[in-house]
This record gives structure tokens, C-alpha cells and sequence, in this order.
């Protein structure tokens, strides 16, 4: 299988904190891979460190065939990583379609009409083109949450990194944003979802790793995974049988 992503033995610590503690994995090209695991396990320091705002203390990542390790977040955002962030930074100030033509040019690299368009497509299928010439900060959370997604595909991803996007919504507005996720998925962008909305998650992804003090203690299918006695105890706080 041809891998886009590579983790191999990935160690990063904040004096005795361990984030990363040999975190290995591949992600398939196409992939949907959910991430989960308890509050302080390493998963959004994980995100930091495929992105590059984080350096690990030891291992390398590789993406799409290049060793990004020593790279910069801006080179790794250009060469196709993009991710959303857990509590949405826009520029409230400024409006949606700007927004998006930061992402389309700073991140991307496209200008004029080519941006535009970009832009214009991907609000579209995000659902915020009638936002377009709101202001940012007049946003919902829903909407807040999709322009972090705009944003994201804006850049022009191979791999999109979402970071807990469904938290604090209704219901309705979950599955309205899993079908949204679900759509981009099937245009062939590949994702890892870090998400504790466990059921959302469980409708998009492929795999499912858990992650605890940085170390990964699971994968596998998701539904299977869901089931394991370690990850109920772990994550789900279920005393396992012995």
C-alpha cells in the first residue's frame, strides 16, 4: 500500500511528560485514520509535530516519500499538509472569502483568479458560500467549524489533520459536519480525525489508533477497537475483567 504519512519511533517530552514515546504508524494514501484516546495523551502534541510547529526530540516523519522531519511548518504546509484546530482561529475581522484567500495564497501558493476560484469552490462544498461576505467573528460554532475546514482545504491538501472538529455541537449540526467530512474524504484528500465524538468518528474512518501518554496501545478496525477490554479501561474509564 502506498503510505503518504510515516511516524517511526517519534519521541518528543516536556521534561518528565512524555508526548511521543515511539509513536510509529503509516497512514495510506486515501486513508480516513481516527485518532482517540483520554485528555493529556499526546494527540493534538502529535498533529504539532506532523505539522512542524512541535520538533521531536527523536524519530522521523516522512511524507509523501520525503523526510519532512527537519522542515519548516510553512514548507510542510505547502509541499500538502493542512489541519484544523480544536478551537477555531479566524481572522474575525476580516470576512469568510478572506479568510479563505489567505489560506488559497499564503498556504497554496495561487493568486488572481485561480485563488478565487479555489476559494469560491471550496465554500461551496463546505456550505458557507451564502457567508462569504460575513465577517468571521459574526460566525455559529457550526460555521465557525467550517471555515476552519475551508480554510484547511483552501491550502490545497494531500492530508488534512482535524482536531476534534465536531466538539460542542447539536446533534444535527455533528452529522451535518460528518457529511461535509465525509464528501471531502471521497474526493480522495486523505485525514486523520482526532475527535472524542466517538460516533461521528466511527462513521468516516477507515482505522482507528488510541494513544495514551504518547504511546499507541491500539489499532486496528474501528468498531473492533471500540470493543478491546485495554481501550474501554483506557479511554472509556470501564474496568477491564481479569
Amino acid at each position: 500500500m502506498d503510505a503518504i504519512l510515516k511516524l517511526d519511533d517519534l519521541s518528543k517530552a516536556f521534561g518528565a511528560v512524555k508526548v511521543a514515546d515511539g509513536l510509529t504508524y503509516d497512514v495510506t494514501r486515501g486513508e480516513a485514520l481516527g485518532i482517540i484516546g483520554p485528555n493529556g495523551a499526546g494527540k493534538t502534541s502529535m498533529f504539532n509535530l506532523i505539522t512542524g510547529t512541535l520538533r521531536p526530540d527523536g524519530g522521523s516523519i516522512t511524507f509523501d516519500g520525503t523526510d519532512v522531519t527537519s522542515q519548516s511548518s510553512a514548507r510542510r504546509s505547502h509541499v500538502g499538509i493542512a489541519r484544523s484546530f480544536q478551537v477555531p482561529q479566524p481572522f474575525a475581522h476580516m470576512t469568510v472569502f478572506e479568510n479563505a484567500m489567505i489560506a488559497a495564497t499564503q498556504s497554496a501558493g495561487l493568486h488572481g483568479d485561480e485563488a478565487e476560484t479555489l476559494c469560491l469552490n471550496v465554500l461551496e462544498q463546505t456550505g458557507l458560500f451564502p457567508k462569504a461576505n460575513v465577517l468571521a467573528g459574526s460566525l455559529t460554532l457550526l460555521e465557525r467549524k467550517r471555515l476552519e475546514l475551508t480554510r484547511a482545504l483552501c491550502a490545497k491538501p494531500k492530508l488534512l489533520l482535524l482536531d476534534e472538529i465536531a466538539g460542542g455541537m447539536t446533534e444535527a449540526e455533528c452529522q451535518s459536519l460528518v457529511q461535509t467530512i465525509k464528501d471531502i474524504h471521497a474526493s480522495g484528500v486523505t485525514i486523520i480525525w482526532i475527535e472524542h465524538v466517538v460516533h461521528a468518528l466511527l462513521a468516516v474512518v477507515d482505522r482507528l489508533i488510541v494513544i495514551d501518554f504518547g504511546r499507541k496501545i491500539a489499532e486496528g478496525e474501528p468498531r473492533a477497537i471500540m470493543e478491546s477490554p485495554q481501550v474501554k479501561e483506557i479511554y472509556l474509564g470501564i474496568e477491564a475483567d481479569v
